[in-house]
């Protein structure tokens, strides 16, 4: 993978990260309202895209893929300061980029999206999201968080 496409990658996953926390969704909810294509056409306009501002490519997707209102709200009561949505993003593409084969990262993306993992990463009271990268591609790969 190009440092381009790994940029990409990194844009893909910080903007679905905003349309989650816009909407209060799960991610993987996200993800799979854009489906598998959705997320291809996400990364090629990447280049694009990135000049704009999350806000205007978050409601143009929203209303693209009828992304309705959701109860998963991670950010009003977190007691902990929240990570930022780009250090979210940073998290997602180490973790797809470490468990995903050169050539699948799409399906590698929707995999760890929806996956219990996702949902523990957005989980901001915790620390999971902050954990060795290591920790988490092993508890992805196991199914569930290691102690």
């Amino acid at each position: 993978m190009t440092i381009r496409e790994k940029d990409d990658l990194f844009y893909v996953c910080s903007l679905i990260e905003f349309i989650g926390r816009e909407t209060k969704n799960k991610r993987g909810d996200i993800v799979k309202a854009m489906g598998e294509e959705g997320i291809r056409k996400q990364l090629k306009d990447a280049q694009v895209n990135h000049s704009l501002s999350f806000e205007q490519v978050s409601d143009e997707l929203i209303e693209q893929y009828r992304i309705s209102e959701g109860y998963f709200d991670t950010i009003s009561n977190c007691k902990y300061k929240v990570p930022s949505v780009t250090a979210i993003g940073k998290v997602y593409q180490h973790l797809i980029l470490d468990c995903t084969k050169e050539g699948e990262e799409v399906e590698g993306l929707v995999k760890v999206f929806q996956s219990f993992i996702s949902d523990e990463i957005s989980d901001f009271s915790t620390n999971v999201y902050y954990s060795n990268p290591s920790y988490l591609e092993h508890s992805y790969k196991e199914g569930k968080l290691l102690d």
